[in-house]
């Protein structure tokens, strides 16, 4: 299964991806495949829970699928504390132009 977007760049290091010049965090190449495919599976039922609960209006059943959303996420790497190990900070929804990633994303174009 591939890490990143078909369509959207990659940063060098490969921890964000980029979508209308935001950095978004890439999940943790570290994961077992078998736990990547879980925690995948497990985000795309909550994101269908999350889109019945908003088609008939059940706001309870909203919240709840947002957390295990978030649970996902979380265990994807893609929220919560960072994957990496050499103490840079986290740039997840920031701006590329504004992080320390400026000149690879200008260069995109």
């Amino acid at each position: 299964m591939s890490r990143e977007p078909a369509t959207h760049p990659a940063t060098p290091d490969g921890r964000y991806f980029v979508v209308r010049g935001r950095l978004w965090r890439l999940s943790n190449p570290a994961l077992d495949e078998d736990v990547r495919a879980a925690l995948v599976s497990d985000l795309m039922q909550a994101r269908r829970a999350v889109r019945d609960a908003r088609k008939n209006g059940d706001v309870s059943a909203e919240r709840e699928a947002h957390a295990a959303a978030d649970i996902a996420k979380r265990g994807l790497g893609e929220r919560g504390p960072v994957w990496w190990t050499d103490g840079a900070p986290d740039y997840n929804r920031h701006m590329a132009r504004n992080t320390p990633y400026a000149d690879w994303f200008a260069a995109l174009d």
